[in-house]
């Protein structure tokens, strides 16, 4: 089956626009910090972004459930005193970056990159770090969730065993890496870090929407 076609609106990168390739598209936001971009299944939506604000668009994502009554009954309702954490990864490895927002209201806590050349696990493993960071600085209660069972298993062993290799394409990451793994082992927290039940709550609010 043929892949289906899609189109990419950048609203802020190197050279604005829109493009029919995602090689076109990684051309003109890498290396930009604070790029914004997403992909479209149409041209038609693609341009009606690019002529919006890319908040209005952004945070556009799946919600609610397809699970009965009873299946949700087990798994509750969010908990609101939280921060919610995510990456997105282009490729694998790809361009790639991670936010926190806080879970009842979505708003924007922190947000990392985009890198040049870096993996989604990756991502998933810094966000976590850098909320357990974010909230022992302001002595939060709060929990974290993650919808990365990886990075929860990476984040308890204090280390990232990813399976990329460090150039000089990738050093301000790998840097990055290693100040948490140093965090990790420097810290002490309490904060309880929570999967993200995707099949009961829909997408994680700190989610990307590229998808």
């Amino acid at each position: 089956m043929a892949k289906k076609e899609k189109f990419y609106t950048v609203w802020k990168g190197k050279r604005p626009g829109i493009y029919t390739t995602w090689k076109n598209c990684k051309a003109a936001i890498e290396g930009f910090k604070g790029a914004q971009y997403k992909s479209f299944l149409t041209f038609a939506e693609a341009k009606k972004a690019y002529n919006g604000n890319y908040d209005d668009f952004k945070g556009k994502k799946k919600v609610g459930s397809t699970l009965s009554p009873q299946e949700l009954l087990k798994f509750g309702s969010p908990n609101h005193n939280s921060i919610s954490v995510d990456a997105a990864s282009s490729g694998n490895p790809g361009v790639m970056e991670y936010q926190g927002v806080d879970t009842k209201t979505g708003k924007k806590l922190f947000r990392q990159g985009p890198f040049a050349q870096g993996t989604n696990n990756i991502g998933e493993f810094l966000a976590i770090v850098h909320g357990l960071a974010f909230l022992k600085q302001n002595n939060s209660d709060r929990i974290i969730y993650t919808d990365s069972r990886t990075a929860m298993s990476w984040v308890r062993k204090k280390t990232c065993n990813t399976k990329l290799q460090e150039t000089e394409k990738n050093r301000e990451l790998f840097e990055l890496i290693r100040r948490a793994i140093l965090w990790l082992k420097n810290n002490s927290y309490r904060t309880p870090i929570v999967k993200w039940e995707t099949k009961a709550w829909g997408e994680i609010p700190a989610d990307f929407g590229r998808k």
